[in-house]
């Protein structure tokens, strides 16, 4: 259960730090 905690914790932060870099460099996307 350990390596599925830390796999979704990963996703979780590459998702938010997605959300930050789309939101301060929209001309990015």
């Amino acid at each position: 259960m350990i390596v599925i905690e830390l796999i979704a914790a990963a996703l979780a932060l590459a998702a938010i730090g997605y959300l930050v870099v789309a939101l301060v460099k929209p001309e990015k996307f």
